[in-house]
């Protein structure tokens, strides 16, 4: 069976256009070869935002996280800040995929951007992207005068894996109490290792762009062991969590397709029900990562909800 007959007549030259990618230990290091130069095609827009590299310290200053830093030319004193994870299942991606998107929310919001380079599996498994991305909360939290933020105005965001790596990331502060944040934005983000492996599974999601099968390969890569059993931590599956409460807002926007779209709506009703004030969007026809189709009208409805949340979240 095929999906196609339900795919957005917009979207339909992307899933036309993109390349079949089946995950394994032998494709995987042509993938991550291949990507640098995909990423540097694509131009970036004509915008006052001055992007960087800073180093982040972690592990008490024995090593350092890179970091992809945006700040707009107009940023006033005291803005918001967003901490940025990308997607890629855990084992692929850089920051500067999403650097275009990036430089237009930055603009748009005039707040300052930081997105991690965190450590990617199978060669750090969890939880060292989450300790990397939570060494940048910090260093937001300890560095928010001199960059001239403030500190109670951070959100974290994060696509795919990235919202995985946000969704845990909200967990883990909460629970940890040092450094607030203020507000979690999840796109189609992957929240539970389950999914790859249910016996049960929605027979009209992931055919298109993310696979049940990749999901499974990247699970295994970041997990170290078979998905779906039990021990899971919750930091790195959110839907594992058992308590929802006190956590900042949320904004989860997924697609109808998207092989996340039944745990992003459990994950939504949940936090409901725990009294988490949450956004959810749900776009009919759409694929994970339908945002890559950027002019579509899908994908440009999804960027005005989502610069439409982070003012809210901000208060601007």
């Amino acid at each position: 069976m095929t999906t196609r007959h339900l795919v957005d007549p917009a979207l339909l030259p992307l899933i036309d256009s993109f390349p079949p990618m089946v995950l394994s230990d032998q494709t995987l290091p042509l993938i991550r070869a291949a990507l640098p130069a995909m990423v540097k095609a694509v131009p970036l827009p004509d915008l006052p935002v001055a992007v960087s590299d800073v180093m982040v310290a972690a592990d008490g200053g024995q090593r350092s996280v890179r970091c992809m830093m945006l700040r707009p030319a107009a940023m006033a004193a005291n803005a918001p800040a967003i901490l940025h994870m990308h997607g890629g299942g855990h084992v692929l991606g850089m920051p500067e995929m999403n650097a275009g998107q990036l430089m237009q929310w930055a603009d748009a919001l005039g707040c300052l951007i930081l997105s991690v380079d965190y450590r990617l599996a199978p060669e750090t498994r969890f939880p060292g992207a989450l300790e990397d991305c939570y060494a940048a909360l910090g260093w937001l939290h300890d560095e928010a005068d001199r960059l001239g933020i403030d500190r109670t105005r951070i959100a974290v965001s994060g696509e795919s894996a990235g919202g995985a790596l946000a969704a845990g990331l909200a967990l883990y502060a909460r629970d940890r109490g040092e450094f607030a944040i203020c507000f979690q934005h999840l796109e189609q983000p992957r929240l539970d290792d389950r999914t790859a492996t249910s016996a049960d599974p929605n027979p009209y999601t992931g055919e298109f762009v993310w696979t049940r099968e990749s999901s499974h390969y990247c699970w295994i890569a970041q997990l170290g062991k078979e998905p779906g059993g039990d021990g899971t931590s919750p930091y790195a599956a959110p839907s594992r969590a058992t308590d929802l409460t006190r956590l900042s807002r949320a904004f989860i926007g997924v697609g109808t397709l998207d092989l996340f779209v039944d745990e992003c709506l459990d994950y939504a009703h949940r936090l409901i029900r725990s009294g988490v004030p949450t956004e959810l969007h749900v776009y009919p026809g759409c694929m994970h990562g339908f945002g890559m189709a950027r002019e579509s009208v899908p994908a440009r409805r999804a960027q005005a909800d989502n610069l439409a949340a982070f003012r809210s979240a901000f208060a601007l």
